[in-house]
Parts: structure tokens; sequence; C-alpha cells
């Protein structure tokens, strides 16, 4: 075996994981295959003769890469969706069927990387986002992330720390029974397609937060509250002809689809003690065209 192909043997070994990374610091599936592919043509073009933890390395070059391509997302569109912290982009959701995920797909979730989650992620600085999505999501020793971001090792440290403060502060722990989950999420559906206020309330946490991301083809909102949630959930299942149960990013979620097929929403569900806390929705078409669902619709 020449050097080029067990390099090339050796990368595709870690292309789930790397590709894992990417997914965490970008929030986006098809700029994740990107940075892996970049990370890829910067192996080929290196000298690793030095080399000793080849997966190491390629985990801080991904970073890297993912880091310019953060600090390169200036142009933002137009009306973007503005929450409390600022300007946030719903990250890509991985989508399965209710039964399950594929082993690409639990590879590509692991350690429960949920939507609600993502959305953290999204607000926080490309630096700060690389610190912890390194050390605490992948173990990645600050030493080797200093360098990555051109700081010292304790700065690095607070980056992550502060980070760290951000995500506990935000992003919940989710109900960890999954039938419990399915339940509340049924419940909602039901509610929402019977018109059902009183009800839609009841399964709502008082302090709900419903958000909307429609791209550029659609308005993006922000609701809070569990009258206004609930209000909107009713107004927009009379549009919603078909809800399929999936799996939103590992955890019980809802495809929406037009009487013709044509997908119309993802809703991914945060779920607290019985009560749905946070509902994100992707309403974008030209995202959702891109979503295989097959698995839901046969």
């Amino acid at each position: 075996m020449s050097e080029e192909d067990f390099l090339a043997q050796r990368f595709e070994e870690t292309r789930p994981h790397l590709r894992a990374v990417a997914y965490r610091m970008l929030g986006s599936l098809g700029e994740a295959d990107d940075a892996v592919q970049d990370a890829w043509l910067r192996l080929s073009r290196s000298d690793i003769s030095e080399v000793k933890n080849l997966g190491g390395w390629l985990t801080t070059v991904v970073g890297r890469v993912c880091l310019d391509m953060l600090r390169s997302r200036t142009a933002r569109r137009e009306d973007p969706l503005q929450d409390d912290d600022g300007f946030v982009r719903l990250p890509d959701p991985i989508v399965s069927g209710p039964d399950g995920m594929d082993p690409e797909q639990e590879i590509l979730l692991a350690d429960s990387v949920g939507i609600a989650l993502l959305v953290v992620l999204e607000t926080l600085a490309p630096d700060e986002r690389l610190a912890f999505v390194l050390h605490d999501m992948f173990g990645v020793p600050f030493d080797e992330i200093a360098p990555v971001l051109d700081r010292t090792l304790a700065s690095t440290r607070q980056l992550a720390s502060r980070a760290r403060r951000r995500v506990q502060g935000v992003s919940p722990a989710p109900e960890p029974d999954p039938g419990r989950r399915r339940a509340v999420v049924d419940a909602f559906l039901a509610a929402s397609r019977g018109g059902d206020f009183e009800a839609l309330v009841a399964v709502l946490h008082p302090e709900v937060v419903a958000r909307s991301d429609g791209g550029t083809l659609r308005p993006s909102l922000v609701r809070r509250g569990a009258a206004e949630v609930a209000s909107q959930a009713i107004t927009f299942a009379r549009f919603a002809e078909i809800a399929l149960p999936a799996l939103i990013n590992g955890t019980p979620g809802v495809v929406s689809l037009a009487s013709d097929g044509t997908p119309l929403s993802v809703m991914a569900f945060t779920i607290e003690d019985g009560r749905i806390t946070s509902l994100d929705i992707l309403t974008d078409p030209e995202r959702l065209a891109g979503i295989d669902l097959s698995m839901l619709t046969g």
C-alpha cells in the first residue's frame, strides 16, 4: 500500500468523527462536509512524519477550518431570526424515522446533540465555540487548542469556561424518557390539529419559546409564552395537511407536509418535566428541499 493510499484509508476511518466535530462547529451539514474535505486537502499536502496522533491532528485541522468559516460568516440574511442573545440561525436538523437512526446518524449525534444545544452554540463567538466544542465535547487538551486560536493557554481556558456557563444556563437537560417525550409531542399534535387551545396550553411551559427560521423566502419569528405559542400552533396546523412523527437529532419531533407532499416544517421539541419549554421550527423552503424524508414517506 502506498503512503497516499494509507493516508486516504486512515482519513476515511476518521471522517465520521471529523464530520461530527464540524457539525457542532457549524450547525450546517453541507458546510461540515466542505470543512472535512478541506481537511483532507490539507492532509494530502502536509508533511506529517512527526505527527504521532493523526486523529488528534485532523481534529484540530477541522477545528481551524471551521473557525475560519465562522469568522467569515458576515453576510447574514436580510431578516435574520433574532433572539435575546442576538441573531440566531437554526441549525440543519438530522431527520430520521421514528423507530431509530442509522449508524452514520448515531455517530454524528453522539452525546445527544439536540437542536436546542446547537441553537445555543450559534450564539457563541467563533473562538468561544471552538474552545468549547473541541475541549468539552471532544476532549482536546487546551494546549492543542490555544495555537489554533493564537491565544494563551489561560485565555483559551477562559473562552471555554465562558461558553460552558452560557450553554449550561440556556440549554436544559432534556427529558430522559423517550416514551414520555413522544407522549408530550403526540399531545401537542392532537391539541393543535384539533384546535384545542386549553389542551395545548397545558402541554406548554408558561415561558415556552418558539423559534421559526424561514430563511429568505418566509418570515422568521420568535414567539414567547404558552398562549401566544398555542395560538400560532393552531393557526399553522390548518395549513399542514400531514404531520409525520420523526426523530429530530435523535429526539421525538414532527415533520409537516402539504397535501402534495411538499415539506412545510421540521419541528424539534425541548421537553422538561412533561412540558415543552422550546420549539425550534425550520420552515425555510430551500433548506427543507434538501432534507431526505424518504424514511418517513416511504
